[in-house]
């Protein structure tokens, strides 16, 4: 890595895994870390946002990079484990540069920025240096152009750019999974955060809402124009959308039952309506329910359904007519294990799991986990005093409520607190005292 001709495209980097020099992954690139001036000297670049396993952002200092390879980073040195937390004079390029709004100064052209170069200086720190931007395009006959342009010759970069889109952020986050968008969402400026959870599908904002922290669930949804922000609702779980609700000033909340559709808003008002430490305030009402005469062949073509949670898809519950909740009287569940082993012609209420009894709504958070824990279970059935089942309460649901509130802006470590810092050198990983 040395000579300042060395050039890196920072967007290119997304994704690719960092390595020692001993060959062993120590993670994987989500984003660079600069701080812009306001003066004419290039940003410097500070380091690089790195996730570790077991899902944890960390910062690695730029002077670690060893070198940028083909489809791989080697570092070396000391690694702070330690959770990245964004500074005010710090930027994001993947999340706050990309899709920037420039001026070129020779001719006062507007161009967006697709992807940031960097080079090594003669005192052998990194700075941006080019920008790979476009112009054109979205008209009639008008082809996008790109083309290398160098630091100084553009204006726009220095102060946060209300010119600014989301194509190249949303390209990037495409393969993300909802988890790890919420954590990058969650370190960017509130303006950013906003721009790009509006340009988002709403079933794919919708799973990420839920997996933000409250305080930015009610951010983003508050922001939304209402009628979208019902629509989101909507394509959230029950659940999920009742927590959010729950949140939310009484006078908005109201307002967003009335823009939704009458029985998912119904769905909604009933789940407030109970205890939120309760079966019923962790329920949700969209289990996979069946009739007695459903084939074990079409419940597992509803269990396929990328829309199910696993833990939703782990059995299907048998009752009669209705088979919206409140259904008709429960029968069973039918585990999706025992399922697969059934010809699929046979019928699921010939497989009915007759021992797993269900729950009632008003049982307490505590001994719904006690319940789950006893029987090593996944999901619980929850019927009414006439045995009409409510919904069903999954083991991801329990946990998210038993955790602090604050768990989703917590560190993602597992592992033992004091292990905060490892030895990147060419025996491997150790640890540092």
């Amino acid at each position: 890595m040395s000579g300042s001709k060395t050039r890196v495209y920072l967007a290119r980097l997304a994704g690719v895994s960092v390595f020692d020099p001993n060959g062993d992954q120590v993670g994987k690139i989500r984003d660079c870390v600069v701080t812009l001036n306001t003066g004419e000297r290039p940003p410097r670049v500070l380091g690089l946002l790195l996730e570790v396993r077991p899902r944890r952002r960390i910062f690695l200092p730029i002077s670690r990079v060893q070198a940028f390879a083909a489809n791989q980073v080697v570092v070396s040195g000391v690694v702070d484990l330690k959770r990245f937390e964004k500074r005010a004079t710090e930027t994001l390029v993947i999340g706050e540069l990309l899709d920037r709004g420039i001026t070129l100064i020779a001719d006062q052209s507007h161009a967006t920025v697709i992807d940031v170069g960097i080079e090594q200086n003669r005192t052998r720190d990194w700075d941006i240096t080019k920008l790979y931007v476009k112009q054109g395009g979205g008209g009639f006959r008008r082809k996008a152009q790109s083309f290398i342009v160098s630091w100084g010759d553009v204006t726009g970069m220095q102060l946060e750019s209300v010119d600014q889109g989301t194509d190249e952020v949303l390209a990037k986050i495409d393969i993300m999974r909802p988890a790890d968008i919420a954590r990058m969402l969650h370190e960017l400026p509130a303006g950013r955060r906003q721009q790009i959870a509006e340009s988002l599908e709403d079933s794919r904002l919708a799973v990420i809402l839920g997996e933000l922290p409250e305080d930015d669930q009610v951010e983003v949804l508050s922001q939304l124009e209402l009628e979208r922000a019902a629509d989101i609702l909507e394509e959230m779980s029950p659940d999920d959308a009742t927590d959010l609700v729950s949140q939310l000033e009484p006078a908005q909340a109201a307002r967003l039952l009335l823009y939704m559709e009458p029985d998912e808003a119904e769905d909604i008002r009933r789940l407030l309506s109970y205890d939120e430490r309760t079966a019923g305030g962790l329920m949700t009402t969209e289990p996979v329910i069946l009739a007695p005469d459903a084939t074990i062949a079409e419940a597992l073509a509803i269990l396929r359904s990328i829309e199910i949670s696993p833990a939703l898809a782990s059995q299907v519950y048998v009752v009669r007519p209705p088979l919206e909740s409140p259904t008709g009287k429960y029968l069973g569940a039918a585990h999706f294990q025992r399922l697969l082993r059934e010809p699929p012609s046979k019928l699921v209420s010939g497989v009915v799991d007759y021992e797993l009894e269900a729950i009632g709504p008003e049982t307490p958070l505590g001994q719904v986990a006690r319940y789950f824990a006893t029987y090593n279970l996944v999901a619980v059935p929850v019927v009414d005093e006439a045995n009409h089942l409510l919904g069903a309460v999954t083991v991801d649901d329990v946990l998210d409520h038993m955790l602090p509130e604050d768990w989703r802006e917590l560190p993602h470590d597992f592992t033992d607190v004091e292990q905060d810092v490892v030895e990147v050198d060419d025996e491997g990983v150790t640890n540092d005292g």
